[in-house]
């Protein structure tokens, strides 16, 4: 019995030894090597993030930037946009309608509605202008006794239009025969508004685009 007790005594005596014995890991150079690539892989990994949210935002910023010029071409050299300054053009269009014009029709039609600027007399500045064409280049207007306009010799119908047309001022001599860049414009409110009867006939030059579209101030 006391040689079994004294096997148990030296094998436990020996195991304490042996765990108190024990030696740390050591790193060799594979594991250093091992370490050294998972922190490169780490760091590429992070580089390629970088690369990656920097090429998103280098084309957000074209696209960003083609968005805008394509918004630039459309409403400053194809579109316009303007609001109808006074009553001039009642009862067809009232004040604060937004009136949407194209810019590149300048060559504009009997009876369509245009958006123009012009010098008034007496004025220095140039007003933004809404008018009805009734007479292209090489058209002569006139002015009856009976107040109506005269169109190649043709006394104009109008069934919207609810003045008669007087002459308003003398610096207008009748007939007219227009020019090859030349529009006679008239507004619709005739008792009122201010017209190629008061101004003369309108440039195309001065013309900025025929109107396609009227949305009207009351739905808006």
């Amino acid at each position: 019995m006391d040689s079994l007790e004294e096997k148990r005594t030296e094998n436990l005596t020996e195991n304490v030894v042996e765990n108190a014995q024990e030696k740390p890991v050591e790193y060799t150079a594979e594991n250093t090597n091992a370490e050294s690539t998972h922190n490169t892989d780490k760091l590429m990994k992070q580089i390629d993030r970088y690369e990656k949210g920097f090429k998103n935002y280098h084309w957000f910023l074209i696209y960003l930037a083609i968005f805008l010029l394509v918004v630039w071409i459309l409403f400053f050299k194809i579109i316009g946009i303007t609001h109808m300054p006074n009553l001039d053009m009642t009862p067809r269009v009232d004040g604060g309608d937004l009136l949407i014009f194209y810019r590149l029709d300048k060559n504009a039609s009997f009876q369509e509605l245009v958006v123009f600027e012009k010098k008034i007399p007496d004025e220095t500045k140039k007003r933004l202008m809404v008018g009805r064409v009734i007479g292209a280049p090489g058209d002569t207007i006139d002015i009856s006794d009976s107040n109506r306009p005269i169109v190649n010799g043709n006394t104009l119908v109008e069934d919207m239009i609810f003045y008669d047309t007087p002459k308003r001022d003398e610096r207008v001599n009748y007939p007219i025969t227009l020019g090859e860049d030349e529009y006679f414009i008239l507004v619709d409110n005739r008792k009122e508004g201010l017209d190629s009867r008061y101004f003369g006939p309108v440039k195309k030059k001065e013309i900025l685009g025929t109107i396609i579209n009227i949305i009207r101030r009351n739905k808006l």
